[in-house]
């Protein structure tokens, strides 16, 4: 198995990450890597980036030391209705969309539900690092969403690097389970925020290993997915 793509990765104008969007693409060219998304973090993160930053990605040269750059955020969910920090004026500025739960309050009931309405949102590619004890949910209700609305479960690198993580690991074996049973896409991704761990997914790789998870289901193995997913979410090829 061969990763071609890390859709998930932070830049210093995430003042909690340390690297520059040189750096990141150096090292996703080093790693290997065809694609590198850029999804620093929406405004309702307390050190994220003036919006301004989302809506000048024009400036970004489609592809940066050989690696084709998607223009992305990390979006946060804001409620339980599955409603993001951001407005249709950015998601329109954008390749790929994250959603993710970094704060709030509520029951597995209304997490469900919320996750599930976020599928729904044309706008939004995958849910990011859903492990989180503080936002129990149904995970096999949120697996079958996720295929019916053709997006993406993230398997979160930087959430089973540290070894003593023992939760997330055993969560994300028990997502992967769910999502082979109701054949819903996975994304790979190091969540960096730092140029070094880009593109270096050896824990995911041995736990899609030991539980022996289909590849035809990791968005990122092949590049032909991650463009097919990306141009029905912009109603474009970009890629051109």
């Amino acid at each position: 198995m061969k990763l071609v793509a890390d859709l998930h990765t932070h830049t210093l104008a995430s003042a909690h990450a340390y690297s520059t969007v040189t750096e990141n693409t150096l090292q996703a060219e080093k790693a290997g890597l065809k694609m590198l998304a850029v999804t620093d973090h929406g405004p309702q993160m307390e050190d994220s980036p003036h919006l301004w930053h989302h809506h000048n990605y024009k400036a970004l040269p489609r592809i940066i030391n050989n690696v084709f750059v998607l223009r992305g955020i990390e979006a946060d969910i804001i409620d339980n209705n599955g409603r993001l920090d951001i407005d249709g004026d950015t998601c329109s500025k954008l390749d790929w969309i994250i959603a993710s739960y970094h704060w709030g309050s509520g029951s597995e009931r209304e997490f469900t539900n919320s996750y599930v309405k976020a599928l729904e949102n044309p706008d939004i590619c995958c849910l990011g690092h859903t492990d989180s004890i503080s936002f129990p949910y149904d995970i096999k209700e949120v697996c079958r969403a996720c295929h019916s609305f053709g997006k993406a479960m993230e398997l979160n690198v930087a959430r089973i690097r540290d070894t003593g993580n023992t939760h997330a690991y055993e969560f994300y074996r028990r997502m992967l389970e769910i999502c082979a049973e109701e054949e819903a896409f996975i994304v790979v991704n190091t969540d960096s925020h730092f140029w070094s761990t880009i593109g270096s997914f050896e824990p995911a790789e041995k736990l899609l290993d030991e539980i022996g998870f289909p590849e035809e289901l990791i968005l990122n193995v092949d590049e032909g997915r991650i463009r097919q997913l990306v141009s029905r979410r912009c109603g474009k090829n970009i890629f051109e």
